[in-house]
């Protein structure tokens, strides 16, 4: 009789392997919905465990510590964002039509928000804009990434003939205090927040808005 077929010691180790790595991404993405609402300093492995109904040494294990977390959780921000409004903005032409279609899916992601308080970076970026460190400096990163984007696309637009004479830096700062203003005022319940926005960044880009 032939033996039975055994997963070898190599596959064993790749499937947990991938069964943490889902963990993680699981705890990480809920980490950062929590922390949109009540800010970073608001989670802890035992909160992460009870809410998703596992077990604290196993958040323990694949995070180690608040900090981790911490850091999990703006990874997974990062990604909600760039899944819902830069990807889908690259499929537009550079330039103009890029640079509103990203402010298009902004004002989408706040308005309709994926995640439950809104701008993640509006909530958590106060929280650390003076506490140095790893997740201060994750923060950081981001938030210089998406105005390096946003700079860039500027300086297309420009050269398509728009917004010109324009520091480009200086636009992106723009639309962010605007739409990070529009965000704050949404989540407290400014029915004219959105629309208000939506007119100022109309008004910046130096066109009318799209049918």
């Amino acid at each position: 009789m032939d033996e039975p077929v055994r997963a070898s010691d190599q596959e064993i180790s790749d499937q947990r392997r991938l069964k943490g790595a889902r963990a993680r991404a699981s705890i990480a993405r809920h980490a950062a919905d929590v922390a949109s609402v009540e800010g970073l300093t608001g989670l802890s492995l035992g909160r992460l465990a009870e809410d998703l109904g596992v077990s604290k040494s196993g958040v323990a294990t694949l995070f180690g510590n608040k900090e981790n977390l911490q850091l999990a959780a703006v990874a997974a921000a990062r990604e909600v964002f760039i899944d819902n409004v830069v990807r889908p903005a690259l499929t537009a032409d550079p330039g103009l039509p890029r640079l509103r279609a990203l402010m298009d899916r902004w004002f989408d992601y706040i308005g309709e928000p994926v995640l439950p308080g809104g701008c993640f970076r509006g909530a958590c970026q106060p929280e650390f804009d003076s506490r140095p460190g790893p997740v201060r400096d994750a923060l950081a990163a981001d938030r210089e990434d998406w105005f390096t984007m946003l700079a860039a696309e500027i300086g297309r637009a420009q050269r398509q003939g728009a917004m010109t004479g324009l520091d480009p830096r200086a636009v992106a700062f723009q639309f962010d205090a605007v739409v990070s203003a529009a965000n704050t005022a949404t989540r407290l319940g400014d029915e004219a927040a959105l629309p208000t926005a939506r007119a100022i960044i109309d008004g910046l880009l130096g066109s009318a808005p799209q049918p």
